[in-house]
């Protein structure tokens, strides 16, 4: 079954992605589960000021500046992953490096649209 793990990080985390050892944190955690074979995707984000939010309104597309969610942590990136059940997501979610600091959401994903 496929996973999403997304990470979501404070102000102070999405500042310490400029940090080498932060960066080797995660280039051994995607190492590591590409080596175990569960690895299929992801992607850190920039910060979501920069972020650009659309809806559709009457047909038509309202666009504006900033994110979503006004929140104290902000979506720093994903990562997709296949494993056999949510208890093994759950374990390499808890190895992701930014679960010390910020806060980790793993969902199933939905099966992909032929």
């Amino acid at each position: 079954m496929r996973y999403a793990i997304a990470v979501y990080e404070s102000e102070a985390g999405m500042e310490a992605r400029k940090d080498p050892e932060y960066v080797a944190a995660y280039a051994a955690y995607v190492t590591a589960l590409s080596e175990a074979g569960v690895w299929r995707g992801g992607a850190g984000l920039v910060s979501a000021s920069t972020a650009t939010t659309l809806r559709m309104k009457d047909g038509k597309r309202v666009v504006q500046d900033g994110p979503y969610a006004d929140t104290k942590e902000e979506l720093g990136g994903f990562l997709l992953i296949e494993v056999p059940d949510l208890d093994r997501a759950l374990e390499w979610a808890a190895r992701c490096p930014s679960a010390a600091t910020g806060v980790i959401e793993v969902r199933a994903t939905l099966p992909p649209v032929a």
